[in-house]
C-alpha cells in the first residue's frame, strides 16, 4: 500500500522525486552552494538543507529560506559530483513548503519577484528580478550588488531590456494547467490546503 504524503518524513518526500534517492549519496562537499548565484542571500546552503533533511529537521528545512532563493540556473546540479537533481529538490522542498503553510513570509519574497517576472515576461529577467527584489525587499543590499551586477552588463552576462516570448498565452494556460494538476495532486496525497 502507498504510504499517504502527509505519513512520510520529509526526507522521504524529497526523496521520492525522481532521482531524489541519490541525496543519500551527498558528500557534503559544498560545491553546490558555492556554485549557486543566490548563496549569498540563502540562510543555509543547499548542502545545510541535505543534512538538516537526514537529520530529520522538518521545521528548520520548511522555514529556511533557501529553496526560495533558488532561481532555477541548474548550476549546482550540472557541477554536483553525485548527480543529485538539486533544483528538483529545491522545487520539491518549496512545493511542499507552500503546500503546507509551513514557511516564513519574507521567504517567499525573492520567489513571488521571480514568478511576476516569469508571468510578465515567460523567463527570467535578472536586473529587473534583482532591481525589483533589493529595492522592495533589502534596498541596502543594493548597493552590494552594484559590482557584480557591472560586471556582468559588461561581460554580456546580463541584459538591460526584458525579452517576452513568443506565445506567452501559450505559456501561461500551460501553467495554469500545472497549478490545477498539482492542486489535484495534494487533494490525493492528503496535502493540507
Amino acid at each position: 500500500m502507498k504510504q499517504k504524503t502527509s505519513e512520510m518524513t520529509l526526507y522521504d518526500q524529497v526523496a521520492a522525486i525522481p532521482g531524489g534517492e541519490r541525496l543519500k549519496l551527498c558528500l557534503q562537499c559544498g560545491t553546490c552552494g558555492g556554485s549557486c548565484p543566490s548563496g549569498p542571500d540563502m540562510d543555509h546552503t543547499p548542502r545545510e538543507i541535505f543534512a538538516m533533511l537526514m537529520a530529520g529537521q522538518r521545521e528548520q528545512v520548511l522555514k529556511s529560506n533557501t529553496f526560495w532563493f533558488c532561481v532555477s540556473c541548474y548550476y549546482c546540479t550540472v557541477r554536483c559530483p553525485q548527480q543529485i537533481p538539486i533544483t528538483a529538490i529545491m522545487y520539491q522542498l518549496k512545493h511542499i513548503a507552500a503546500g503546507n503553510k509551513e514557511y516564513t513570509a519574507d521567504a517567499t519574497a525573492f520567489s513571488q519577484t521571480f514568478i511576476n517576472m516569469v508571468d510578465n515576461f515567460g523567463r527570467g529577467f535578472e536586473l529587473g528580478l534583482a532591481t525589483q527584489y533589493y529595492l522592495t525587499n533589502r534596498p541596502l543590499a543594493a548597493v552590494g550588488m552594484m559590482p557584480m551586477a557591472l560586471g556582468m552588463l559588461t561581460r554580456g552576462r546580463m541584459a538591460l531590456l526584458p525579452t517576452r516570448i513568443k506565445d506567452l498565452n501559450g505559456l501561461r494556460a500551460i501553467l495554469r494547467k500545472a497549478k490545477q494538476i498539482a492542486r489535484q495532486r495534494d487533494i490525493e496525497a492528503g496535502v493540507r490546503a
